[in-house]
C-alpha cells in the first residue's frame, strides 16, 4: 500500500471515529434540523484547515531545521499516537445524542463548530504529529505537502459530517441503539494509530 493510499484509510478511520465533533454535530442536526447540522459541520471543517495550516507552518520549520529536529518529531509524533490509541481502547464512554436540543441560530452553529474544534489543543496536537509522517523530504516543500494532506482530511471530514448533519435526527438514534458498532470503530482506529505511531519509529530505509 503507497503512503498516500494508507494516509486515505487512515484518514476514513479516524474521521468516523466517535469524537466531539460527530457529537456536536449530530445534537446540532438534531436540535435545529438538516440546515443547523449542515453549517455546524462546515464550522468545524474550517477549524480543521486552520490547524492544517498552523501544522504546516510549525511542522515545516523543524523539517528543514536539522536531521535531528526531523527524528524528534517522528518519535515524537508515533509516542503521542500511540497514546492517543491507548485512550481509544481504555475509553470506555458510549456516544450518548439526546433526542431534543435547543435550536440555535446558523451564525452560531457555525461560530461555535469553528471554535471548538480550534480551541481544543487535542486537535493541535494530533495534526502535528499525524500529517508530517506522510511528507516526502524528496518531494519539495514540507509547508506545502502538509497543506494539501491538510486539505484533503478537511475535505473528506467536510463530507462526511456534513452528510452526518444533514441526517442528524436517523444517525443519532440508530448509533444509540448500536454500542457495539462504535466500539468495534473504536478499536479499529486505535489499531490504525497504533501501527502509524510504530511505523514513525522505525528507522527508515537507506
Amino acid at each position: 500500500m503507497t503512503d498516500l493510499s494508507l494516509f486515505f484509510v487512515a484518514s476514513a478511520l479516524l474521521i468516523i471515529t466517535p469524537g466531539p465533533d460527530i457529537v456536536y454535530v449530530l445534537t446540532r442536526g438534531i436540535g435545529g434540523g438538516r440546515r443547523a447540522g449542515v453549517v455546524s459541520a462546515l464550522g468545524v471543517s474550517a477549524g480543521i484547515l486552520v490547524h492544517a495550516t498552523a501544522a504546516a507552518m510549525g511542522v515545516a520549520v523543524l523539517l528543514t531545521a536539522s536531521s535531528w529536529a526531523f527524528w524528534v518529531l517522528k518519535v515524537g509524533g508515533g509516542l503521542y499516537l500511540l497514546y492517543v490509541a491507548f485512550g481509544l481502547l481504555r475509553s470506555r464512554d458510549l456516544m450518548q445524542v439526546g433526542a431534543t436540543r435547543t435550536p440555535a441560530g446558523m451564525r452560531r452553529c457555525l461560530v461555535q463548530g469553528f471554535l471548538s474544534n480550534v480551541l481544543n489543543p487535542k486537535v493541535a496536537l494530533f495534526f502535528v504529529a499525524f500529517l508530517p509522517q506522510f511528507v516526502n523530504p524528496a518531494s519539495g516543500s514540507h509547508a506545502l505537502q502538509i497543506l494539501q494532506l491538510g486539505g484533503i482530511f478537511a475535505l473528506m471530514g467536510c463530507a462526511f459530517l456534513t452528510a452526518l448533519g444533514f441526517f442528524a435526527g436517523e444517525v443519532g438514534v440508530w448509533l444509540n441503539r448500536r454500542a457495539k458498532l462504535e466500539k468495534g470503530i473504536r478499536i479499529g482506529s486505535a489499531s490504525v494509530l497504533m501501527l502509524l505511531g510504530i511505523q514513525l519509529m522505525l528507522p527508515e530505509k537507506k
